[in-house]
């Protein structure tokens, strides 16, 4: 639907303040930067604080990645204090242990997705940057571009089962290093607010086009260039350049190799592998902690996952440990 401006035009100082709000109350000591909606609008805020604030982007060399030029366009408009770590293959292999110890899972899209934020802490931990910006959670309060199709009835179950759900990578890699991660979309206060917020504020139309987080996109779309502030939605592996994984172990073990070892798991662990990224991540999921079912044995309430057979509790049908869908 397209709103009359006088349905949203007085909320939308009340969201400016909102947010200054949560990202003063919860200011980081660095910041993990993408330059996604999430990031830009926290960007934007936090350098009142704090305009030297250290900012971080990471792109896979040997990826696509299509932050750049919103990087770019950011750093430009709020003087921003930013590099960028273009991490390589060696950092992969150095770094995607570390990750599937830190959360305990071999689900690929997971761990492709957190290798970046994962390296970037490690960065900052090097720096002596104990606490880092995320975009966390705005994604999961305001919808995805998968749900648009929903209707408002079968969106709005769809948020409540996910809000049940929310787990944010970031966390745990964080305490592994012995470092904190800041997310002002997870304040209390925001959260509340968001998901008291009416459908028709979090996803709409603009300029022909379906959004999600659209309040959030109108109040900041006359402080942020409108092109940069309603730029399309970029998965983090997207975003990032690291998509490319899907297909970038495919060298590191041959089709043989990979069929044997794939059968040799199903019939010693009980676990189906579906390409060989995943081989490689469970592979030391194996070594580290052991078969799934034993790590995840049956508890109350908990559905047992057809592919890796470790049981989860789960209203959204996926499998937070090898990432089958549906389950």
């Amino acid at each position: 639907m397209t709103l009359n401006p006088s349905e949203y035009t007085k909320f939308l100082p009340e969201v400016r303040t909102l947010v200054n709000k949560v990202v003063k109350r919860n200011m980081a000591e660095g910041f993990l930067f993408s330059a996604g909606t999430d990031t830009q609008i926290i960007a934007y805020e936090a350098v009142k604080y704090k305009p030297d604030i250290p900012c971080l982007t990471l792109a896979f060399k040997h990826g696509k990645p299509k932050d750049t030029e919103y990087v770019k366009k950011m750093v430009e408009l709020l003087h921003l204090k930013q590099e960028t770590y273009e991490f390589g293959k060696e950092d992969v292999y150095k770094y995607y242990p570390k990750v599937v110890e830190a959360l305990k899972k071999f689900d690929p899209m997971e761990i492709r997705n957190s290798l970046p934020v994962y390296i970037g802490l490690t960065i900052f931990k090097q720096k002596g940057i104990k606490s880092a910006f995320t975009g966390d959670a705005l994604d999961e309060l305001f919808g995805y571009p998968w749900q648009f199709h929903l209707t408002e009835a079968e969106f709005a179950k769809k948020q409540e089962e996910m809000w049940a759900e929310m787990g944010f990578s970031s966390t745990p890699m964080a305490e592994s290093l012995g470092m904190t991660v800041k997310s002002p979309y997870r304040d209390p206060e925001f959260m509340e607010w968001a998901m008291k917020l009416p459908i028709k504020f979090k996803i709409n139309m603009y300029d022909g086009v379906k959004y999600s987080k659209w309040i959030m996109r109108k109040a900041y779309e006359d402080v942020i260039p409108k092109d940069i502030i309603w730029r399309p939605k970029a998965p983090l592996e997207a975003g990032t350049g690291t998509e490319t994984l899907r297909t970038y172990f495919n060298d590191l073990v041959t089709d043989k190799d990979f069929a044997e070892k794939k059968a040799a798991i199903k019939a010693e662990d009980d676990v189906e592998i579906q390409d060989k990224e995943q081989l490689l991540y469970y592979e030391h999921f194996r070594k580290t902690f052991g078969k799934p079912k034993d790590v995840f044995p049956k508890v109350a309430g908990a559905i047992q996952c057809p592919k890796c057979k470790s049981y989860i509790k789960t209203k959204i049908q996926f499998c937070k440990t090898c990432g089958a869908y549906p389950i």
